[in-house]
């Protein structure tokens, strides 16, 4: 019987192989094919004693990731040679040097870059995750195509956890939300970016990823009627233009619908673009963009367009080099659908990313954007000084930023973050040009350095030798590049400052009969309530700390450990402004939420970023000086805090909800109607036995807007009363608010 369940699986590895030629993007020349065959053996002799926790053979997943890079991301015999050994020098005798002496240095290079990912250790006192993203990003210093590779792989793990522990999943799939999606949105690798979206939707939410996905279903066949309606009349004026065209309805991922219901608070009926048409026509090079525009007329002939949301991505390609038009028009029914127009050169730098952008560039030696960008991140990568998950933070928000195109005095385009100021347009020109502006020109007009520039705006900078950044222009900027350079800059004048300081204060403390050193400093610090001995050197080098201090400090020396923790236990006591605003709610022991496997009965705190109240699906969260912050785990912050300190996380539940009020703030919308006030108070007050805490109420040219502050005891009232204001004549919208 094993016998023949070897057989089985020997053949359908076979078929994988056989199907992994046949879909390779790139053409294969007899040399490419016996390379990935070689590779193919080396993996299945490597791996055979292996299986997945799934029970199937190892060797499926590395030809599993191989064919994503091979159809998916596009890419050839040498990246799918990688690909299939990827997991071999981690898991296997077989090192590094045995791969370059069996196939060669490039091949051995990739599978190194894939390996140190894998192989980084963890530590407590950072983010894991953040710094795995920091080295997988150190490796584009040697081949963009590891991080690829590396995406491939985290595609296919995605895509076979069933029978993984649930919080691994959660955690896998909180990294693939954090860092991976966003990475292969920026490589132009917009599929597998929506694909990684909707599996990390299903591990981390997946009531609501199944709940999309069944109502999806049920909509089928009324979404794809409404999208031939509209196609068979725009297949009318192409065909009689005369253009070559296909014509493809394109359905919204679930991420994106989750994210569109979630960002206007309306439910999945409301979000009626879930589906879009894509027009992919034929053209020589020359004339690619008139026929876009021409497809675009007959398009807005039919349909009214919505101006203020068309997007001309091939005048201005995106950094990724992606190219298109959108178009959304008003369709039947009062429903806005988008259009979307592209070349077949065009759908496949969309579809392929990396791999197209480079087989379309013909030899051509100016620098794509994908260069520019991959260069501006080596850059980011020298400032070594970055904390980790800082540095994931702002590689994230430059990755989600829209982007503006704005113009040198000489005409020349530019591309930034949409947000960025006149003073990150200096840093974008150089570095050098960045830190010595004196001011700066928009239009020829002269504006702060913190104006915030829009497309089209022409900016000139003017230098000054004498110049040099200030902590203020932290604030003037908003891309990291600028970020980092104006740091480097502070840090070395601090360090200047922090030395001359040093030498002062030894002298200083001499004269008081003190000899300095590390128990003196440690002491200095506390004393003064900093945190560092650098901050302690940098305040004496500027000044700021008087002598008048010192002999305060010296005066005491002798019983300092006793003011030590005398200063320190008055510190804990005193709670800060912020600690009054949000004062934590401490639980009941009638209402209390246990941790862990072992539902242990825990201090905790709610915190104030999402408000939790007994009833909501929650965790803990450990922090350092805190204690345990209980979060939902719908909050804004769950898949940063899950993907960056998975061992911080803790599980948790409510075990009663009957004994304890809690406060929640309700906003509502809708058509200012007589006596609606009196309604919304009696059903809240009379029908709900709900109090009312504040009620603040505004109409504008008959539209009403409310919020109301009320006291509940769980969220199954909550939900009761929210649904019941739905139900008064003129509301329109009714939402619970998360203070962020």
């Amino acid at each position: 019987m094993i016998e023949i369940d070897i057989e089985k699986e020997n053949k359908a590895i076979a078929q994988e192989y056989k199907e992994l030629l046949r879909i390779s993007y790139q053409t294969l020349s007899p040399t490419d094919k016996k390379l990935i065959r070689k590779a193919f053996d080396v993996a299945v002799d490597a791996h055979k004693e292996q299986r997945r926790k799934s029970g199937e053979a190892y060797i499926f997943h590395p030809i599993a990731v191989a064919k994503i890079v091979a159809s998916e991301i596009g890419l050839g015999a040498t990246s799918i040679a990688a690909a299939l050994l990827h997991d071999v020098v981690e898991d296997t005798p077989i090192t590094v040097e045995d791969i370059e002496r069996l196939f060669n240095p490039k091949v051995a290079q990739l599978v190194e870059g894939l390996t140190k990912i894998s192989l980084v250790q963890k530590d407590l006192n950072a983010s894991m995750q953040a710094e795995n993203f920091r080295k997988m990003i150190l490796t584009l210093n040697d081949d963009v195509r590891v991080i690829l590779i590396k995406l491939a792989d985290r595609l296919h793990n995605m895509q076979t956890m069933d029978s993984m522990a649930e919080y691994k999943q959660t955690k896998i799939a909180s990294e693939t939300l954090y860092i991976y999606a966003p990475l292969a949105h920026r490589l132009g690798l917009y599929n597998i970016k929506t694909k990684l979206e909707d599996l990390g939707l299903k591990y981390t939410e997946p009531a609501v990823y199944n709940d999309i996905v069944s109502k999806i279903r049920e909509t089928k066949e009324e979404q794809d009627a409404y999208i031939k309606d509209i196609s068979d009349v725009l297949k009318k004026s192409l065909d009689n233009e005369a253009i070559d065209y296909i014509i493809k309805g394109r359905p919204k991922s679930i991420y994106s619908i989750r994210r569109k219901m979630r960002a206007q608070n309306v439910s999945f009926d409301e979000v009626y673009d879930k589906f879009a048409l894509r027009i992919v026509y034929k053209s020589d090079p020359h004339d690619e963009k008139f026929v876009a525009w021409k497809i675009y007329s007959i398009v807005t002939d039919h349909y009214r367009p919505s101006p203020s949301r068309l997007r001309d991505w091939i005048s201005s390609p995106k950094s990724t080099g992606y190219e298109a038009l959108h178009i959304t028009v008003m369709g039947p029914k009062g429903r806005w659908v988008e259009v979307q127009v592209r070349s077949e050169r065009m759908d496949e730098i969309a579809e392929k990313g990396y791999a197209a952008h480079y087989k379309y560039k013909n030899g051509a030696t100016e620098e794509s954007g994908l260069d520019v960008w991959l260069n501006l991140l080596r850059e980011a990568l020298e400032n070594q000084e970055t904390n980790a998950v800082d540095f994931v933070e702002d590689f994230k928000m430059n990755l989600y930023s829209k982007e503006i195109f704005v113009f040198t005095p000489k005409g020349e385009i530019k591309s930034l973050p949409k947000g960025a100021t006149s003073l990150d347009f200096a840093f974008s020109i150089h570095s050098e040009i960045g830190i010595k502006t004196r001011g700066t020109r928009v239009n020829g007009r002269l504006v702060p350095l913190n104006h915030e520039l829009k497309s089209g705006d022409q900016v000139e900078v003017i230098t000054s030798a004498n110049q040099k950044p200030t902590i203020n222009w932290l604030e003037y900027v908003t891309t990291s590049r600028a970020k980092n350079k104006i740091k480097n800059v502070l840090n070395e004048n601090t360090k200047k400052i922090a030395e001359e300081g040093k030498e002062l204060l030894t002298r200083k403390l001499k004269h008081l009969k003190i000899t300095i050193n590390e128990q003196v400093i440690n002491e200095l610090v506390n004393f003064f309530k900093l945190k560092t001995s650098l901050d302690l050197f940098y305040r004496v080098g500027l000044g700021a700390i008087e002598n008048q201090q010192l002999k305060d400090y010296a005066a005491q020396k002798s019983n300092s450990f006793i003011n030590f923790f005398k200063n320190k236990i008055k510190r804990n006591k005193e709670p800060t402004a912020a600690e009054d605003i949000h004062k934590p709610v401490m639980s009941s022991n009638y209402d209390m939420l246990v941790f862990g496997t072992e539902h242990d009965k825990l201090d905790y705190k709610l915190s104030p970023c999402c408000n939790p109240i007994p009833g909501d699906d929650v965790f803990g969260f450990v922090t350092i000086n805190e204690g345990i912050k209980v979060h939902k785990k719908d909050c804004p912050n769950a898949i940063g805090m899950q993907s960056n300190y998975a061992y911080r996380i803790m599980s948790a539940k409510w075990i009663d909800s009957s004994q304890e009020e809690f406060k929640a703030i309700i906003n509502i919308t809708g058509m200012d109607v007589l006596g609606l006030t009196n309604q919304l108070t009696r059903v809240i007050s009379n029908n709900m036995s709900v109090n009312i805490q504040s009620i603040s109420l505004s109409t504008d040219a008959g539209i009403f807007h409310g919020q109301i502050a009320v006291i509940v005891q769980n969220n199954t009232i909550l939900k009761k009363m929210i649904n019941a204001i739905k139900k008064i004549d003129g509301v329109d919208k009714v939402s619970r608010e998360y203070r962020t």
